[in-house]
């Protein structure tokens, strides 16, 4: 079987929320931004999955001031668990802050190992994530032909958004058609 290729190519920045037919498991209502979409693959990271609270304050305890609130550690995916990946919005466009490489718009990803006082005061909003989500070549592009994720355009609040667990909801009621429904259906289809 040849690599899937989608008429319109999936980007760095893009959001996939899950559908319904993802009805369990790690990606279970999950909302997932993506951060690298290459040849070899896709990476990503959910963005609606708070780790237990106080986790960031034992595992980067220097970070978590830095923190948009929830000020804690988000599940970003299954693959390298104990492993972090941190997304800051800088505070003005024209600037690439030490550490910091721009992902989409003024969202990008931040090395951990900045020292965290070239850090404060240079973005609106940070974000770490424990793991990510990862695709191989033409893997994600048939899941979304097979109807597993929806894609949506990502708004700046979504990634850094204060209330994480409400997002799935929150994306798919301002898509169109059928998407929007899901967004009100309840976890029992008789009920829907």
């Amino acid at each position: 079987m040849g690599v899937v290729r989608l008429a319109n190519p999936l980007k760095a920045g893009d959001l996939l929320v899950a559908s319904r037919q993802i009805d369990e498991g790690i990606f279970h209502e999950s909302v997932v931004y993506l951060i690298d979409v290459a040849f070899d693959g896709v990476l990503g990271v959910i963005v609606n999955e708070p780790c237990t609270p106080g986790t960031l304050r034992r595992q980067l305890p220097g970070w978590v001031h830095l923190t948009t609130p929830p000020q804690d550690l988000f599940l970003g995916g299954p693959m390298s668990p104990s492993g972090a990946i941190c997304l800051a919005r800088v505070q003005r466009s024209s600037e690439e802050p030490p550490g910091w490489r721009r992902v989409q718009g003024m969202t990008g990803l931040l090395h951990l190992d900045t020292p965290t006082e070239l850090v404060e005061g240079a973005f609106t909003d940070i974000r770490i994530f424990a793991g990510y989500a990862e695709w191989g070549p033409g893997q994600l592009e048939a899941e979304l032909i097979r109807g597993d994720w929806i894609r949506a355009i990502a708004h700046p609040e979504d990634v850094f958004s204060s209330k994480p667990r409400g997002l799935w909801r929150a994306v798919l009621h301002r898509q169109n058609g059928a998407a929007a429904m899901l967004a009100t259906a309840t976890d029992t289809p008789a009920l829907n």
